[in-house]
């Protein structure tokens, strides 16, 4: 039998001036598994972790944490809950270490064993040299591994990650993947959002992609590709083509306008249409790749098929 959920929100609604931002959205997330909530600006991404987390109240629907309805429990829930925030919200009065400690004690009751906790988390972290250290002291990297550690001080059970590795180099980007893995292996429920569709495909077990505050897809992100966006990529340069031929085509034969990336079109495609598109433009040379998640990010931008509501 499957384990619970530890995290499971129904119908959850937020209107601002009228405006309906989420709109009856539904989504769960297990046991050590990773959750992408993903979507263009504008899609209720940041209201939705507000309400999941408890900064906003929902106009309508539930959430749960195990078997704990959020607004009756309160204080329970959110002791199982960390956010990391895409802010930068160190103290940066005080060291590494002190940043955890005070951290700790905002949560009740107050751990015992808070020395053995921050040690723990100072070495999973590869924070312990850094312990001393002012944040101002510390690289992006390191202040993005500080401000993960601090939101897990109090051993949560449901983690948030709102855009961890913005703004970080390669070679740290990889790092926190490392770590978000790590975490995700010692059974960590993990609900992270990213604009970095590379690290979307990678890191997530199950993609939830909201446009206009509605959940239009959810599942294995190579599923949603092959079910939403077909086989392919045709990699069109433009000046293959004759201007407007592509567009007219593409809306007829595929329901929407294909994406412009600089000078090329990308044009997602079944092995079908593949065929079709070769017999329609037969002195065009184009590339082929498979689909990624940006793709899928840039029909949703564009308001194609994918953006359309769909049953998760």
């Amino acid at each position: 039998m499957a384990p619970s959920p530890l995290l499971v929100a129904r119908g959850l609604c937020k209107s601002y001036e009228g405006s309906r931002v989420v709109d009856g959205l539904d989504l769960h997330c297990d046991a050590g598994t990773v959750l992408g909530l993903l979507g263009p600006n504008g899609a209720g991404k940041t209201t939705t972790l507000r309400m999941l987390y408890g900064f906003i109240e929902p106009d309508a629907g539930e959430i749960r944490y195990g078997a704990k309805p959020f607004a009756a429990h309160r204080s329970a829930c959110k002791r199982m809950i960390g956010v990391c925030a895409q802010e930068d919200t160190l103290d940066h009065d005080f060291s590494v270490e002190r940043n955890l400690r005070v951290y700790a004690t905002y949560f009740r009751p107050r751990r015992a064993d808070i020395d053995k906790r921050i040690a723990h988390l100072l070495d999973l972290f590869g924070l312990t040299a850094h312990a001393h250290q002012l944040p101002a002291q510390l690289s992006g990297g390191f202040k993005r591994r500080l401000m993960i550690a601090r939101s897990l001080v109090h051993e949560p059970q449901v983690l948030f990650l709102d855009e961890p590795t913005t703004g970080l180099d390669p070679a740290a980007r990889v790092e926190v993947w490392q770590l978000i893995a790590r975490l995700r292996e010692q059974g960590l429920a993990i609900i992270l959002t990213t604009h970095y569709m590379d690290e979307a495909e990678r890191l997530s077990d199950q993609c939830l992609i909201l446009s206009a505050g509605k959940a239009v897809a959810q599942g294995a992100p190579r599923e949603l590709l092959g079910t939403i966006l077909g086989e392919h990529v045709a990699i069109v340069p433009a000046a293959q083509i004759e201007p407007g031929a592509l567009e007219r085509w593409a809306l007829a034969e595929l329901g929407a306008a294909p994406a412009r990336v600089l000078h090329d079109w990308h044009v997602p495609l079944t092995a079908a249409q593949l065929v079709a598109f070769s017999v329609q433009f037969p002195d065009a040379r184009f590339a082929v790749r498979d689909p990624t998640l940006e793709d899928l990010f840039l029909q949703l931008s564009a308001g194609g098929p994918a953006a359309r509501p769909r049953t998760p």
